[in-house]
């Protein structure tokens, strides 16, 4: 692996056509491979609009399997263009059992792993819970090196990939496990935007704290960060809203959380950046906070609530 590593992250608007979604998103992928990325982070649940607005059963028909016809796309493209590609399916793993899963791809074109979203939200406009399980907390299959469950990176020839989705971005703990467990990156495919009765000031809060929480994940770990948004206007299928405006402002910062790039809240962007894969081993003997974490003080983390 070489010092220097150039990512993407792609921001994209999304269609009801799933095949117009996979064209645009080959397009940009394309195009971030011509500018020499290797590694290239497509936001949450790509191939489709954002359907968590509303509860409807006949939407589980967008969910395939992996391998299935995206992860199939995904591959071919990464072995082509001999770049890894992380992905984000709406997986059927079962008949009733669903998951909202990001798809490594090696340079290969092979599954180097998945990672199946552990935080599932269900708030209104982002009814996650009707549609997705959560990840297994524990592997139950060690010997299984495809499917990853709980908080364990994904190694791939670019590096030992710390892969979260969306709503996990707001988890210190997930995080910190990633980083422990030895992820040199931590990502985060995302779809997350504005209630459009929002106040202009509260919507602009929001969106700072989407931003500082993960710049501090970043700096509590010594570790860039990947965050790719989806942008553009969204209609509530069911009417009963005005929907949801995404917000993009995809960004990528470094492992003392300085912005390496940033796109806005209304275009299509491909972020590219070069990362030094050997910053975080300079800045962790500088900030040694994993030296200094008091583990036997921490035993009522995993208590829900401390009466």
């Amino acid at each position: 692996m070489s010092k220097n590593l150039k990512v993407a992250a792609i921001q994209q608007r999304c269609t009801p056509d799933k095949k117009t979604n996979l064209l645009s998103t080959e397009t940009k992928i394309i195009d971030a491979a011509k500018d020499g990325a290797q590694l290239v982070v497509l936001q949450e649940l790509h191939t489709s609009q954002y359907f968590c607005q509303t509860e409807n059963t006949a939407l589980f028909d967008l969910a395939e399997t992996i391998p299935g016809p995206t992860s199939n796309k995904l591959s071919a493209l990464a072995k082509s263009l001999n770049i890894v590609i992380v992905g984000s399916i709406f997986e059927k793993r079962a008949t009733g059992i669903y998951h909202n899963t990001a798809v490594v791809i090696e340079s290969d074109g092979s599954i180097a792993g998945t990672y199946r979203k552990m935080h599932i939200p269900d708030d209104p406009g982002f009814y996650e819970k009707f549609y997705f399980t959560p990840g297994d907390a524990k592997t139950p299959n060690e010997s299984n090196t495809r499917c990853e469950s709980g908080f364990k990176p994904i190694k791939t020839s670019v590096g030992s990939l710390g892969v979260l989705v969306c709503w996990d971005q707001w988890y210190p703990e997930a995080a910190r496990l990633m980083a422990l467990a030895g992820a040199q990156l931590l990502i985060y495919p995302t779809a997350i935007g504005w209630d459009k009765n929002d106040k202009d000031d509260e919507q602009q809060r929001q969106l700072d704290a989407w931003v500082t929480v993960q710049r501090g994940h970043a700096i509590a770990n010594n570790l860039p960060v990947i965050s790719p948004n989806r942008v553009g206007h969204e209609p509530d299928p069911s009417g009963h809203t005005d929907g949801i405006t995404f917000w993009g402002n995809s960004f990528i910062c470094g492992p003392q959380g300085e912005i390496l790039s940033q796109a806005d809240s209304s275009n299509e962007k491909n972020l590219l950046v070069d990362i030094d894969m050997e910053r975080s081993e300079e800045i962790r003997r500088i900030w040694p906070y994993f030296r200094d974490r008091r583990i036997d003080a921490y035993d009522d983390l995993t208590r829900r609530y401390i009466d």
